[in-house]
Parts: structure tokens; sequence; C-alpha cells
């Protein structure tokens, strides 16, 4: 085959896998293939309510952050961030300010690959304020409490025992396709200190990029 009827094969292949994804998506999300006609009255308030569970998770990237007492920022890692929560309070506040509390457990799985191949795995109390004054799009601020286990260390600068905390915190947004599911986009500051527990302590900070879906259940 000519390097021209490869580049074809090869354009072919992915404009039929991207409209497999589109497929999928419409059927999964009839939202999506509809738009908003079917609800145009809909709020992320109308869900978002106390007693709602919300399902779900989260994939990001984390790139390191040389700021701070972190010493490079030749990091990064893939986070799977599998999370389940419930609406914890009624609707507070008034104006753009209006929202509720939320209190999420958020599980976590990590791959590194900066600055050498390495694994992550723990575990996080989220605590989550919903602004439910956009319509279907909830803005977000969360902050993450936790502990983690890696084989990063002894092996870089910053940290020279296998267990830490983490603390992570940043704003996000979702978008709610329908009154069940939403897009859920994050960005994080995120911080993994050993607590003085070893010989070094100097924390790992990077920021973490996130892209999920959520599911809520109401009461």
């Amino acid at each position: 085959m000519t390097l021209t009827g490869r580049k074809r094969a090869y354009h072919g292949t992915g404009l039929m896998r991207w409209w497999g994804t589109v497929c999928v998506l419409a059927v999964l999300f009839p939202g999506l293939a509809h738009g908003e006609s079917e609800m145009t009255t809909f709020q992320a308030r109308d869900v978002v309510k106390k007693g709602t569970w919300e399902l779900g998770g989260l994939v990001g990237n984390l790139e390191g952050l040389a700021v701070l007492t972190s010493s490079s920022a030749n990091r990064n890692a893939l986070y799977i961030l599998p999370r389940a929560g419930r609406v914890l309070t009624d609707e507070l506040g008034s104006g753009l300010l209006a929202g509720n509390f939320e209190v999420m457990a958020e599980p976590l799985v990590a791959h590194y690959f900066k600055p050498f191949s390495a694994t992550a795995a723990g575990g996080s109390v989220v605590f989550k304020y919903n602004f439910l004054s956009f319509g279907r799009w909830m803005p977000y601020w969360n902050m993450g409490l936790g502990m983690l286990w890696t084989d990063l260390a002894p092996r870089i600068a910053e940290q020279s025992t296998p267990f830490n905390f983490v603390v992570r915190s940043g704003p996000g947004v979702s978008y709610f396709w329908t009154d069940k599911i939403a897009t859920t986009f994050e960005a994080d500051f995120h911080h993994i200190s050993d607590a003085g527990m070893g010989d070094r302590n100097l924390g790992l900070n990077g920021v973490l990029l996130s892209v999920g879906i959520s599911i809520m259940l109401p009461e």
C-alpha cells in the first residue's frame, strides 16, 4: 500500500471510530442527540437537593509544579477517581452564591509516568459546595483530604516514605444533559506530604485536570 493509501485508510478508520463514539453517546445520553428543547426549564437546582446521591468518577492528568516546597516539575501521572457522595443541606444563600454542601468518598488509583514508572493508591473525603444559580451549569468548589500510598518514595527528592497524606482543592463545573446525568470538569491544586514522618518532607505539588461523569439519584 502506498503512503497516500495508508493515510487515507488511517483517516477513514479514525472517522469510523469518531462516528461510532457519537452513536454510542447518542444512545446512552439522549439529551445529547435531542438538544435542550425537551427540557427548556430544567435547572441543576431541580435535582441537586438535600438527600440526593451522586455516583460517578473522574479521569485526570497530573502535571508536577516546582512551586512552594516541591523540588521538580518532572512529575506526570494518570489518576482514576471513582466517587460517591450525598447532598447534606437545603439550598443556602441567595443570588449567585446560592448553593448547598455535599460530602463525597473518593478512592484513587494512579500511575506515574515521570520521573519513572510508579503507582499510587488511596482515598479522600471530599467536601463540596455546589453553586445552583446557573441553570444546567453547576459550578462548584471542592476540597479533598485523604491518605495515599506510593512507591515514588524514597526514589524522589521530595519524599522518603511510601505512606503519605494528600490534600487537593480547586474549582469544577458540571453540565446536566438530563435530570440524572452530568458531565464534570475539574481543576485542582494537588499536594502530597508525609507530615514529617520520614527524613524528607518537601511536599509533592501539581495540578490535576480531570473530566468525568456524574449520575444523580434523588432521595
